[in-house]
């Protein structure tokens, strides 16, 4: 079996999250101004033709959600045929956010789950000092609060990249280490999931690791954008953003998600 995904032919792999050096400026720029547009306020969203979209840009973020108390990380080694339709697949508990990575195998392309795995779940992995499962396995994390405000928010895709944004405020002194995450949201029964998913598709660390003394605007507020290439074989309708920040003892600190409201805030 071979994981298609939204796609009746999924023919790539996602290798980098982070837009090369040179690609389209004006899509980028675009993105990025639908993101900045998005602000605190409350996530919101547009249909319509595409002059509608490019006259009144949608953006989806966190502003006004509830926020996550928990995130349960599922990993499955793309060699493993069967863990995707597995029914003893973890659940995720009230207010906690399940993440699913696929993370390359020994076969390379030819691993069955190939077209959906992404490298940067082995950079998660080794955050985590977890080993790659030969098959799959979860990874609870509680939220430990902090007296800081986490959020982000994307815009609508443009020419292969969508505009994501992640701040937190207000950030101190302290180092963080931040996880920016493009997902596409699956219900249960995709593929033959027993679970509805949140398919890691990009990722993206900003460098908020304190490697020099922060400014004092720094301390007030950490913000930082990026446009995120979106996989062949994804659904556009969708992707969303998922983040957190850990502290230096890598406890989770924050957590926030988008959420897309119809223009006008209303479902």
């Amino acid at each position: 079996m071979t994981l298609h995904l939204a796609s009746a032919r999924a023919v790539s792999v996602l290798r980098t999250a982070v837009a090369p050096a040179r690609p389209c400026l004006l899509a980028i720029l675009a993105a990025l101004a639908v993101v900045a547009a998005a602000g605190s306020g409350p996530a919101r969203a547009a249909g319509g033709t595409p002059d509608d979209t490019l006259a009144r840009p949608p953006v989806c973020a966190s502003g006004g959600q509830p926020r996550p108390r928990a995130l349960l990380e599922r990993f499955i080694n793309a060699d493993c045929e069967t863990c995707w339709g597995d029914a003893a697949t973890p659940r995720p508990q009230a207010r906690a956010v399940a993440l699913d990575w696929v993370v390359p195998g020994s076969r390379g392309e030819d691993a069955p789950l190939s077209a959906v795995a992404v490298r940067e779940g082995l950079d998660r992995l080794a955050a985590l000092r977890q080993p790659v499962p030969a098959g799959a396995q979860a990874v609870e994390g509680p939220l430990m609060a902090a007296a800081r405000t986490l959020r982000v928010a994307h815009g609508l895709p443009l020419n292969g990249y969508i505009g994501a944004s992640i701040s937190l405020s207000p950030a101190g002194r302290s180092p963080w280490r931040a996880w920016l995450l493009l997902v596409e949201t699956l219900p249960a029964g995709t593929e033959g999931s027993p679970v509805a998913r949140n398919l890691v598709r990009a990722a993206f660390n900003p460098p908020w690791d304190a490697r020099r003394a922060p400014t004092a605007a720094e301390q007030r507020r950490l913000w930082e954008t990026r446009p995120l290439r979106v996989p062949e074989g994804a659904n556009p309708d969708r992707l969303r953003v998922v983040g957190w920040v850990e502290d230096a003892q890598g406890r989770i600190r924050a957590i926030a998600e988008s959420r897309c409201l119809p223009v006008g805030g209303k479902q």
